[in-house]
C-alpha cells in the first residue's frame, strides 16, 4: 500500500473541511486562514462579482455553542458600522448545517506582520486603533481580544480591528437601544462567569481570573496598553509615552484610564507636545516641553541672533 505524503494529507483534510456552498451564491476560491473555532475562506460573491471572505464553524458543534458565538459575532459586528470594523454583508447556515457568515475581504498585514516606523508614526497608528474600538465601546461592547494579530493595517495605513468573536455585551437587555436585543439568551450563556475569554499576554488580570461578569471598558484598555507596548518595542522611549502605558495596564482597573478616548487623548496630547494626564511634570520638564515643541522657531532665532551678532562684530572691525 502506497503511502500518503504528509502534503497530500492536509490537502485532504482541506477538501474535507472546506464548506458546502451549493444552494449559495457564493463560490469558493481558497482558504484565507484557521482560527479557534472557525475558518475563513476567500470566495466570489458571483451575484455582485467581487471577492469577499466568508468565515464559517469549523469545529464539530454538537451543543451549538460555537455556532451561537459566530452568529453573535455576525450580528455584533453589523451594528458597528465604521471605518475600523469589518463590515458584515450576509449571514445563515451551509448545506453541510454549519453557520457562516460574509464579510468585507481585508487587504493588508495584521499588526505584528507589519515594516513600523519611528516613535511618531507608531503612535499615530495607534491612534488610529482606539477609534474603533472607542466607538464599539459607545455602542455597549468589549472585544476582549485585543492584541496584534487582530488588527490589520492596509497599504494606504487604513486600520482595521478584527475578530470580534469573543466581544461582550456591556449592561446586558437593562440598556435599551444596544446591540444586545438582537443576540439571543442562547449566546449569552456562552459567556458565564468563570469562563476564561482572551489572550495571555494580553488579557486583562480580571479576565485570566475568569470574572466575565465584571469585565468593563477597562479590560480594553489594558489589552490596547499591551499593544501599546508592542509597538514600544526596541525604541528608546520618552518618559512620558511609558507613563502612558503603564497607566493602561495597571494591574487594577480602577488604576486605568476610565475610557479609550481618555487614553488615546493622551497619545495626542504628546504628539502635539502638550502636557499628558499620565505624567505630571516638573518645571525643567515642562520647559523642555515647550522647547521641543517650538524647536523650529527658537532655531530660526538662534540663527537671526548669530546672523545679527555677526554682521555687528563684522561692522566694528
Amino acid at each position: 500500500m502506497k503511502m500518503l505524503s504528509d502534503t497530500a494529507v492536509e490537502r485532504l483534510r482541506e477538501a474535507a473541511d472546506a464548506p458546502d456552498l451549493s444552494g449559495t451564491r457564493y463560490r469558493l476560491l481558497g482558504k484565507l486562514g484557521e482560527g479557534g473555532m472557525a475558518g475563513v475562506y476567500r470566495v466570489e460573491d458571483t451575484a455582485l462579482n467581487r471577492e469577499i471572505a466568508l468565515k464559517v464553524v469549523s469545529l464539530v458543534d454538537s451543543s451549538g455553542d460555537l455556532a451561537a458565538r459566530l452568529l453573535q459575532e455576525a450580528r455584533v459586528i453589523a451594528q458597528l458600522e465604521h471605518p475600523g470594523i469589518v463590515p458584515v454583508h450576509d449571514a445563515g447556515t451551509l448545506a453541510d448545517g454549519r453557520v457562516f457568515y460574509t464579510m468585507k475581504l481585508v487587504q493588508g498585514r495584521s499588526l505584528d506582520q507589519c515594516e513600523l516606523g519611528g516613535l511618531p508614526e507608531r503612535l499615530r497608528l495607534f491612534h488610529k486603533i482606539c477609534e474603533p474600538v472607542s466607538f464599539a465601546h459607545c455602542r455597549g461592547v468589549l472585544h476582549r481580544d485585543l492584541k496584534p494579530q487582530n488588527i490589520m493595517v492596509g497599504a494606504f495605513g487604513e486600520v482595521l480591528v478584527m475578530d470580534w468573536g469573543l466581544s461582550k455585551l456591556l449592561g446586558g437587555s437593562e440598556r435599551p437601544g444596544t446591540v444586545d436585543e438582537l443576540v439571543g439568551a442562547e449566546t449569552k450563556a456562552v459567556t458565564a462567569h468563570g469562563t476564561i475569554m482572551g489572550t495571555p499576554g494580553y488579557m486583562a488580570p480580571e479576565q485570566g481570573r475568569g470574572e466575565s461578569a465584571t469585565v468593563d471598558q477597562r479590560a480594553d484598555i489594558y489589552s490596547l496598553g499591551t499593544v501599546l507596548r508592542f509597538l514600544m518595542r526596541a525604541l528608546v522611549v520618552p518618559r512620558a509615552v511609558r507613563a502612558i502605558a503603564a497607566k493602561a495596564t495597571e494591574a487594577d482597573p480602577a488604576l486605568r484610564y476610565r475610557s479609550v478616548e481618555e487614553f488615546s487623548r493622551d497619545i495626542a496630547h504628546y504628539l502635539d507636545g502638550l502636557p499628558v494626564s499620565a505624567y505630571p511634570e516638573g518645571p525643567l520638564g515642562k520647559v523642555w516641553r515647550w522647547g521641543t515643541r517650538n524647536r523650529v522657531w527658537i532655531l530660526l532665532l538662534l540663527a537671526y541672533l548669530v546672523m545679527r551678532v555677526g554682521l555687528i562684530l563684522w561692522r566694528t572691525r
